[in-house]
C-alpha cells in the first residue's frame, strides 16, 4: 500500500445508513480529508441521477456509477460502457423469454430509471427519478439493466445466453445487475488511476456487497463494513464497523489524524 490519495466508497450499505443518509460525523470526516488533499470518490451500482441527492452535498471528485458503466473525474466523462438500444432490447427480451413475461426489470439510463412494475413504496424516494414502462417500445441506451429472478436456474440460463454481459447478484434479494462484459467497479478504478495519474495502491476502497469484492482486492487498501457479506470481508484488508455507525469517520480520523481547523 502506498500513500492514500483517493477514498472510494460504495454507497448503499457502506457510506449510506439504512435510511439512505450519511451520518454527520462521517460526512465531516470526508470533508476534512478533502481539505487535506485526499480525493473522495463514489463507486456505486446506482446511476448518477439516482445518486444525485447524495452527490449534491458529498461533492466527490470521482464518480464510478451504474456499476462501472460511467466514470467521471473532476466532472469530466472519461469512460462510458452503455448498452446500445438494440442490446438493451435484447437483454429485456431474453429475460422475459427465460424468466417469464412478468419478470421485474429496471433499465438505468443517464436520465432516468425505467421499470415495469409499480413504484408505490417509499424506497423509490431515495432512488431519484423513475418511470414505469412495459418496455414494448423502449428505444434507449441503458447503462445497466437489473432483473428480479427468484429461480437460480433461470438466472444461470440468462447468464449463459447473454455472453456479452457481466451479471452479478445483489445479496439482499433476488435482483441481478447486468452491465457490459468487462464493465465493473474494479475496471472503473483502473480508469480513474489513468485519469488521475495514480496507482491502485494509492486508493482505499470501501464496500459491502459482491459487486465490491474485486474493487477491494484491486485497491491498495480494501475496507469491508461489518455488515458486508463474507466473501467481501475475506477479500478486504481490514473490516470496520457497520454502515449504521460512524465507523468510516473513526477509521479516517485515526488514519489521517484528522483535526478541525
Amino acid at each position: 500500500m502506498g500513500p492514500i490519495k483517493l477514498l472510494l466508497f460504495d454507497l448503499d450499505d457502506t457510506l449510506l445508513r439504512r435510511d439512505k443518509t450519511v451520518s454527520e460525523r462521517n460526512l465531516r470526516a470526508l470533508q476534512l480529508c478533502q481539505r487535506a488533499g485526499v480525493a473522495v470518490g463514489v463507486a456505486t451500482s446506482r446511476s448518477e441521477q439516482n445518486a444525485g441527492h447524495i452527490l449534491r452535498f458529498l461533492r466527490p471528485e470521482v464518480l464510478i456509477t451504474s456499476g462501472g458503466a460511467s466514470v467521471k473525474v473532476h466532472g469530466e466523462l472519461v469512460f462510458t460502457g452503455a448498452f446500445t438500444p438494440e442490446e438493451t432490447l435484447k437483454i429485456i427480451a431474453r429475460a422475459q423469454k427465460i424468466c417469464g413475461p412478468g419478470v421485474r426489470l429496471d433499465a438505468d439510463t443517464d436520465r432516468c430509471c425505467y421499470h415495469n412494475y409499480p413504484s408505490d413504496h417509499s424506497g423509490y424516494v431515495a432512488w431519484g427519478e423513475t418511470r414505469e414502462t412495459d418496455f414494448s417500445d423502449f428505444r434507449e441506451a441503458a447503462l445497466m439493466v437489473c432483473a428480479d429472478i427468484p429461480d437460480p436456474e433461470r438466472a444461470a440460463e440468462l447468464r449463459r445466453v447473454l455472453d456479452f454481459c457481466d451479471m452479478v447478484k445483489f445479496t439482499d434479494g433476488n435482483w441481478y445487475k447486468l452491465t457490459r462484459a468487462g464493465v465493473t467497479k474494479e475496471a472503473g478504478l483502473s480508469r480513474v488511476c489513468e485519469a488521475l495519474g495514480i496507482r491502485p495502491r494509492n486508493i482505499a476502497a470501501f464496500g459491502d456487497d459482491l459487486s465490491d469484492r474485486e474493487m477491494l482486492r484491486r485497491a491498495g487498501l480494501g475496507v469491508a463494513m461489518a455488515n458486508a457479506v463474507p466473501e467481501v470481508k475475506a477479500a478486504a484488508d481490514i473490516v470496520i464497523g457497520d454502515n449504521n455507525s460512524d465507523a468510516i469517520a473513526e477509521f479516517l480520523e485515526k488514519t489521517f489524524s484528522l483535526k478541525e481547523e
